[in-house]
């Protein structure tokens, strides 16, 4: 009986609340991470996202390219000029549309950017030029609008240049972890997956790094990447690169 009585005392109890999550402001230098999806205004395609499934649902699904969330520094240009900017002070835990005007994102067509290219310098290259084709010269990409005798014309103009942009972005947490950021900042900065980086520690001020790509650095190089991530990490001061990361 008596075990009964506790029970219909319990019905009468009502459940507590679950607490809302905690929510961080974000500012400049805030290492966050973040899930995409960019659209052009006009008609709603989808050109980018860190969802692998909407990517593959698009038809723009690279096998190369790391799906999942980012995570970018706020203020480092690491993402769209506009996006970087409109992040400064918003709230994690929180999903936001954001308009981007062609000044904020990929910029307005520049007549200039539209050049007459020797078609012998592709055929140098063994590159047959043909409309559509991207391509790379001398470090500058573009995209072929035609090929006319000895001439083909090359647009340098970024192919969503003059676009109205929309992004569908979830903040989802900022980083706090240093190895987390250094990591996710070498990525950026070496044009790598993450998961080829490891930061096995960070001790006294020393970095220890290691890659599954054999980097082969000059020392240059390493001191300017050690002087940017003590800007933005500043318990990081020196930046060594160890053996290859084991593939796991």
């Amino acid at each position: 009986m008596a075990e009964q009585k506790a029970e219909k005392g319990n019905e009468g109890q009502k459940e507590q609340p679950k607490e809302a999550p905690k929510k961080e402001k974000i500012k400049k230098g805030d290492f966050i991470e973040i899930d995409y999806i960019g659209s052009l205004k006009s008609d709603g395609t989808i050109f980018d996202t860190t969802d692998k499934g909407v990517s593959k649902k698009e038809g723009f699904y690279n096998e190369g390219q790391e799906y999942g969330p980012a995570i970018i520094c706020v203020g480092e240009h690491n993402i769209v000029k506009g996006i970087d900017k409109e992040l400064e002070g918003k709230e994690t835990k929180t999903e936001y549309l954001i308009d981007i005007s062609p000044e904020e994102g990929f910029g307005r067509k520049s007549a200039k950017l539209i050049q007459l290219v020797s078609t012998s310098k592709f055929l140098k290259q063994n590159i047959n030029p043909m409309p559509g084709l991207q391509v790379n010269i001398d470090g500058n990409l573009g995209t072929i609008k035609s090929v006319s005798g000895g001439r083909t014309l090359v647009d340098f103009n970024h192919p969503l240049s003059s676009h109205e942009l929309k992004y569908k972005i979830r903040v989802n947490r900022i980083v706090h972890d240093d190895k987390e950021k250094l990591r996710s900042l070498l990525a950026i900065q070496l044009s790598m997956k993450k998961n080829d980086i490891e930061v096995s520690e960070i001790k006294e001020g020393k970095a220890a790094v290691k890659t599954r790509k054999k980097l082969n650095m000059p020392k240059e190089i390493t001191e300017i990447l050690s002087k940017k991530a003590n800007e933005l990490i500043p318990s990081v001061k020196t930046l060594e690169f160890h053996e290859q990361a084991k593939t796991a």
